[in-house]
């Protein structure tokens, strides 16, 4: 195949540059996002803080409910303390339940973060809400279904939410306006490599 010269180069980046333009031209609405990041992927927790990050970039306050993490110190809370005005930083969990291995102590402390979620939602002050690892917590059925979509469905029009955790229910993958599933490809710990800071936590 014959190497593309300069102006032909050109000439292709300028029709894309024009359709591009003719699509963005019809994207005219702002809202607020429900947003979903599913999967056995690694990386569900990791995209959600990165739109945390933009969003504390951008003056804006965020709050953030770990409904599993909490065990553990992570970098990202060591991160977020130094912005105390601008992000609510609740790890309520006491790890994996396979972990705490009490039904009854977990859902108790489902509901209590749940509580937090809740809250931040319906407060204007916050302009995106995380519920990390809120699908694990609905697919052990620690909350019902059709409160949390209630209430995620129910959000001011310009808050934007976002879920993460594997197995998101169908019902919440439906009510979502953008839905990720991180797929693995391939992860070091299948070949005996441990959670390393700065990588998982």
């Amino acid at each position: 195949m014959a190497e593309r010269t300069d102006e032909q180069h050109a000439e292709k980046m300028k029709k894309k540059q024009a359709a591009h333009d003719k699509i963005m031209a019809t994207k005219t609405q702002e809202k607020g996002l429900l947003i979903v990041h599913t999967g056995k992927g690694k990386g569900k927790t990791t995209a959600a803080l990165g739109m945390v990050v933009r969003m504390i970039g951008h003056g804006k306050k965020v709050g953030v409910v770990q409904f599993v993490k909490g065990a553990m110190t992570t970098g990202e809370k060591a991160v977020f303390d130094a912005f105390p005005d601008r992000i609510e930083f609740k790890p309520m969990g006491e790890g994996f339940t396979w972990n705490t291995q009490d039904r009854s102590r977990d859902i108790a402390l489902a509901r209590e973060a749940w509580d937090e979620v809740k809250r931040m939602v319906a407060d204007p002050d916050y302009a995106m809400v995380l519920a990390d690892e809120l699908n694990i917590v609905l697919r052990y059925d620690y909350l019902p279904l059709d409160e949390v979509l209630a209430v995620l469905t129910a959000k001011d029009e310009m808050k934007h939410v976002v879920v993460t955790g594997r197995n998101a229910p169908e019902a919440l993958i439906e009510a979502a306006d953008l839905v990720t599933e991180m797929t693995m490809i391939k992860h070091p710990f299948r070949s005996g490599v441990k959670a390393q800071a700065g990588i998982e936590y």
